[in-house]
């Protein structure tokens, strides 16, 4: 009987790693939903990832990959129990599946509340890809946000675990001018606690939007390095 049921466990894993769709790149937006980004603001960090991924220079850098197809899904957080799946996987090969993903993006409702827990965003993360139907050659986690880990269980035990098991983790560090928000503990740029507290793995990189409307320019230019796997140094966006 024993023998029975193990055979029928490994077929049964046999099976599901038949199904898994090989691709390219297996991509979980993590993206700011707490207290402290407003609706407009949420709006823009949407609209900027549709547009990244709808533009013609990303749907080429997806074209040119070995396989020539990536999976996304994406999520917002908030505090340590607000982790809301907005996406779920979508394979984007071309203009038409990617706009796709772009429509339930901006048509899905908000819901994250509380504030910023960075390290429960990389756990569901981490367990959105683990439990997905696709097979990517790189894994990575793209965490956006305006400000520094705040709950969860420590952000340097969810990021060690995220990466032992080879993901990549990077950033792109929302500066909002005005805004009174330092980003980091003690005055600390965001950028460098995203890049001392948050990235790693492979060619991992911190991205710098420091403007509403620069999102856009920020996200196209953090997820064309993405879907390249050439990695980068932290930057701000340029037009």
């Amino acid at each position: 009987m024993r023998l029975a049921l193990t055979s029928l466990l490994a077929l049964g894993l046999a099976m599901g790693a038949a199904r898994a769709e090989s691709v390219d790149l297996e991509l979980v937006f993590a993206a700011d939903g707490s207290g402290s980004i407003d609706d407009e603001e949420l709006r823009l960090q949407r609209k900027g990832w549709a547009d990244a991924l709808t533009s013609e220079d990303v749907l080429n850098g997806i074209r040119n990959g070995p396989l020539g197809v990536i999976a996304v899904a994406y999520m917002e957080w908030g505090g340590p129990s607000s982790q809301v799946l907005i996406v779920d996987w979508h394979v984007i090969r071309d203009a038409a599946s990617a706009q796709v993903f772009a429509d339930k993006l901006m048509s899905a409702p908000r819901g994250a509340y509380g504030y910023n827990s960075i390290s429960n965003a990389i756990d569901f993360s981490v367990r959105l890809v683990e439990t997905n139907a696709h097979d990517g050659t790189r894994k990575v986690i793209d965490v956006s946000g305006d400000g520094a880990n705040r709950g969860g269980r420590p952000l340097e035990e969810a990021r060690a675990d995220a990466l032992a098991k080879g993901f990549t983790i990077n950033a792109l560090a929302i500066r909002r001018p005005g805004s009174g928000r330092p980003g980091g503990p003690g005055g600390m740029p965001l950028e460098d606690y995203y890049g001392q507290n948050v990235i790693g793995g492979p060619g991992s990189f911190v991205e710098i939007a420091n403007e509403t409307q620069p999102f856009a320019v920020a996200a196209r230019r953090k997820l064309l390095t993405e879907i390249a796997g050439t990695g980068g140094a932290a930057r701000h966006a340029s037009r």
